[in-house]
C-alpha cells in the first residue's frame, strides 16, 4: 500500500523515510532545499508532483519528519496531525524558545555548568531553517480514523519520543500494519528525547518510564509489519519491540550501577559516555535522566534537590 521514499536529512541520524500511498504522503522530510529536490524525484518517480498530494500526515513534530509540508499545504495538500503536533509545529520558534529555556535551567540543576547548558541548548537553533511553521487543517484525537487510498488508518496516541507522537495503524490483506515514525526503527534504539511541560508550569513527563509502557502495549498487539521513521521496514515487530525493552533495561541497570552516593544526572551521563561531544549532550542527558526517572519510580533510587542541584542515591533495601 505505502511506497518508501527515502528523504536527506541534515541530522546525524541520516534519511528520513516519507511513505506515499495515492495522493497521501505521511512524514515529508525536512525543509531544506536538498530535501525537496529528492522530495520531488520520489514524486516524479511515481508520476505525480507536488500539486497532486492531497493530503500529509505527520507522526511528530520533529523537523527531520515535517519539515516539508508547508510547502505541500501552499500547494493544496491539507496537514494532518495530532492537537498536540499541531501546536508545536504551527509555530516552531516558540516551542524551540521555550525548550531552551527551560533546559537551560533544567540541565543547570542536573550538575552541569551553566555556561555549558546554555551552549547545548542553543545549539538546535541550527533546526530552524529546516522546520517552518505550518498550520494543521485536521487534528485526530486518540482512535479517530482518516482515509488513505481507501483505507482507513487510525490514529494512536503513543509516547517516549515526542510530545503529540501519533502512530497509523490499518489492515492491509489480512495483516496488522502500522506507520510507527520514530516510535519503532529497525537498526537502532529510538532515543527517548526529554520533553518539557507541554504548559509552563506542569509537570515534566517522565518520558523513558512511559515509553517503555507504551512499547510493551504495542509489543502485545502483534502487529505483522511496521514502517519506521528512519532505516528498513519491519517485518517482525514483536521481536523487534523486544530488543528495544531489552536494550533500555540494560541500559537502566548500567545506570544503577552508577548511582553510588549522591549522584547527579549529568555525573550519570558522564559515566556512561566517555569523551561525548557538546554536540550529543542533549540526547546524552535524555538517556541518564530517563533512566533515573525509571529507577526512581521503581523506587531503586530517590531524588532531592540539594543546594539547588538535584542529586539521586540509591535506595537501601
Amino acid at each position: 500500500m505505502f511506497t518508501r521514499l527515502s528523504i536527506p536529512t541534515p541530522f546525524q541520524i541520516g534519511p528520513v523515510n516519507a511513505y506515499l500511498s495515492g495522493r497521501t504522503l505521511v512524514d515529508p522530510g525536512p525543509g531544506s532545499e536538498e530535501a525537496w529536490t529528492a522530495l520531488l524525484e520520489g514524486l516524479e518517480g511515481n508520476g505525480m508532483g507536488p500539486t497532486d498530494i492531497e493530503q500529509v500526515l505527520v507522526t511528530h513534530p520533529h523537523p527531520d519528519h515535517f519539515g516539508l509540508a508547508k510547502r505541500l499545504r501552499e500547494a493544496g495538500a491539507r496537514v494532518v496531525a495530532s492537537h498536540d503536533t499541531a501546536s508545536i509545529i504551527r509555530d516552531f520558534v516558540s516551542r524551540l524558545e521555550y525548550e531552551q529555556s527551560y533546559f537551560a535551567d533544567f540541565f543547570d540543576k542536573s550538575g552541569m555548568a551553566r555556561t555549558t547548558a546554555e551552549t547545548v541548548t542553543n545549539l538546535p537553533e541550527a533546526y530552524l531553517s529546516v522546520s517552518p511553521g505550518v498550520e494543521t487543517d485536521l487534528e485526530l484525537a486518540d482512535g479517530e480514523s482518516v482515509t488513505v487510498d481507501g483505507v482507513d488508518l487510525t490514529a494512536e496516541s503513543v509516547q517516549g519520543h515526542a510530545p503529540g507522537e501519533t502512530i497509523f495503524t490499518f489492515e492491509e490483506s489480512g495483516k496488522s500494519k502500522a506507520i510507527v515514525g520514530d516510535h519503532v526503527l529497525a537498526d537502532i534504539t529510538p532515543n527517548p528525547l526529554l520533553q518539557p511541560p507541554m504548559e509552563t508550569g506542569g509537570n515534566r513527563p517522565r518520558v523513558l518510564p512511559a515509553f517503555n509502557r507504551s512499547l510493551s502495549e504495542l509489543r502485545e498487539r502483534e502487529l505483522d509489519y511496521i514502517f519506521p521513521g528512519h532505516r528498513e521496514e519491519i517485518g517482525n515487530p514483536t521481536g523487534r519491540i523486544g530488543e528495544i525493552l531489552e536494550a533500555h533495561e540494560d541500559r537502566t541497570e548500567n545506570v544503577r550501577e552508577l548511582v553510588e552516593g549522591p549522584t547527579t544526572a549529568f555525573d550519570v551521563m558522564e559515566g556512561l559516555f566517555d569523551d561525548l561531544p557538546a554536540t550529543e549532550y542533549f540526547p546524552g542527558m535524555s538517556e541518564a535522566v530517563g533512566h533515573l526517572d525509571v529507577l526512581e519510580e521503581r523506587g531503586d533510587v530517590s531524588r532531592q534537590e540539594q543546594g539547588g542541584v538535584v542529586m539521586y542515591e540509591e535506595v537501601s533495601a
